[in-house]
């Protein structure tokens, strides 16, 4: 049910708040923040927004660079990290102009309502429901350094293996034997409890969580299917709520790629299935694995554009160390049932129409979810507007271990990008797909690759400590 403009007066007066935060998104998917005091909270602001500099967001330049931030209040929560009584929104940024502001093209949360009116005009479809899957590291301690004089990072979870010779109680975890390991090897319990129950306050229901793969200390948590656009909102609070929670509890947490080097990466695999009139698009009885025609031209879309859309779904340097055999993590350009060595699985357990879906598993969480998300709905589009067969492209089903073929069977497959450089090579090349119905504007895809071009530039030139290993003493 929407919540109006007095629902939201209401909870401040009813819950004693104090500060009414704005929480905005920039353009690497990370939440930045205005606060006002409660007291200057009225129906004005909520009308006509609060003032911001854009160009600090990667938005825009700084000549025209004022925005202004207008809230929704369907996304109003009390902020359960913050002493001070605080109710929390996010919404959507907008151009001044006159005689009304308009809505800026480039802000992320306008690009997922904007592949939404854009899926709803093509007439395919009119909801397209997403359940992302949060894999995450909590950790003891953390620290890095890059400095001229010292290159290096360090890291710890108790309950790892390499802690066997110190762990007084003995309570250790063998490598890669996490998944689904119970108490004593699972103190963080109560810890990812806690996320859940604040996720489900802030009205993301959440389907579970469970330790997972890596001994080192990796977890998940997973949503049930919601609507893309809310379900970009509620990714960015659960990101916001894991990373807070685990704070309070004394531990670090990090959804990054690749953070422990011989341990399973962190992905975000993203489900996927459309329904219009409440009916679902992608069950088909006598289909493969039981899905539809525009089931199997959605994925077709999806693996067409593949490369291109890793540069969105994984966009840093680290995503492509996860994207390595070995871990569970998909390194093929292809489609099969229950099979997690291809990037698009079908999952066998998904059996009623109504749940008859596929995931996409390369996305990991260094993304921008309404990036993301937009950029998969428009791919998927793509593939049904044009038929893209994946069969018939020669992308499965391949209902193999596609890890364990031969090196001449692997040459024969076409494989995912290998950098950020060569997924954004991709992006340039194949984003035609991105801008139909000025869903993602040219200048954002421009300006993210300048950006990210950038970052990859940086980071080539800083000195590895494997490198030191190699180099040292030739």
């Amino acid at each position: 049910m929407s919540k109006s403009v007095q629902d939201v007066m209401s909870m401040i007066q009813e819950n004693g708040i104090q500060m009414v935060d704005f929480k905005m998104v920039d353009i690497n998917g990370q939440f930045r923040h205005v606060t006002i005091p409660a007291a200057d909270f009225n129906e004005e602001i909520m009308r006509e927004g609060v003032g911001f500099d854009a160009s600090n967001y990667g938005y825009a330049v700084v000549e025209k660079s004022d925005m202004v931030f207008i809230p929704d209040p369907d996304t109003a929560v009390i902020d359960p990290f913050c002493q001070v009584p605080t109710l929390s929104m996010t919404g959507n940024a907008m151009i001044i102009d006159y005689p009304a502001n308009r809505p800026l093209a480039q802000y992320p949360r306008n690009i997922v309502l904007a592949a939404e009116a854009y899926m709803k005009d093509s007439g395919i479809a009119d909801t397209m429901l997403i359940l992302p899957e949060f894999e995450f590291y909590l950790f003891n301690q953390v620290g890095w350094e890059v400095q001229p004089f010292s290159i290096g990072m360090n890291l710890d979870y108790d309950q790892s293996y390499w802690n066997s010779g110190i762990q007084g109680q003995g309570v250790v975890v063998p490598k890669q034997k996490n998944y689904h390991i119970a108490k004593p090897f699972d103190p963080t319990y109560e810890c990812r409890s806690e996320m859940c129950l604040l996720m489900e306050e802030a009205g993301i229901p959440i389907k579970y969580h469970h330790p997972e793969v890596a001994a080192s200390g990796q977890f998940e948590i997973e949503p049930k299917l919601g609507q893309m656009s809310k379900m970009a909102d509620a990714s960015m609070m659960i990101k916001y709520i894991i990373r807070n929670t685990a704070l309070k509890h004394g531990y670090s947490a990090t959804l990054m790629p690749k953070p422990v080097y011989g341990e399973a990466g962190n992905g975000m695999h993203v489900h996927m299935l459309l329904l219009k009139d409440g009916e679902p698009v992608f069950s088909d009885d006598n289909g493969y694995s039981h899905l539809s025609k525009e089931a199997h031209w959605f994925m077709g879309g999806l693996l067409k554009h593949i490369a291109s859309l890793c540069a969105l779904t994984n966009p840093s340097t680290n995503s492509f160390k996860r994207l390595v055999p070995g871990f569970e993590a998909p390194v093929t350009v292809g489609y099969a049932t229950s099979n997690r060595s291809a990037v698009i699985r079908i999952p066998a357990y998904a059996k009623t129409p109504k749940m008859r879906r596929f995931e996409l598993r390369n996305p990991d969480a260094t993304c921008n979810p309404y990036f993301c998300y937009a950029a998969i709905l428009m791919a998927g589009l793509d593939g049904i507007k044009n038929q893209i067969d994946p069969h018939e492209n020669g992308w499965g089903p391949y209902d193999m271990n596609l890890y364990h073929l031969s090196e001449e069977e692997k040459k024969k497959l076409k494989g995912l990008p290998t950098s950020l450089n060569e997924a954004l090579d991709a992006l340039e090349a194949d984003h035609d797909y991105l801008t139909a119905g000025g869903v993602f504007p040219e200048i954002l895809l421009q300006n993210f690759i300048k950006a990210k071009r950038a970052e990859c530039a940086e980071l080539s030139k800083i000195p590895h400590p494997a490198e030191f290993e190699k180099y040292y003493n030739l």
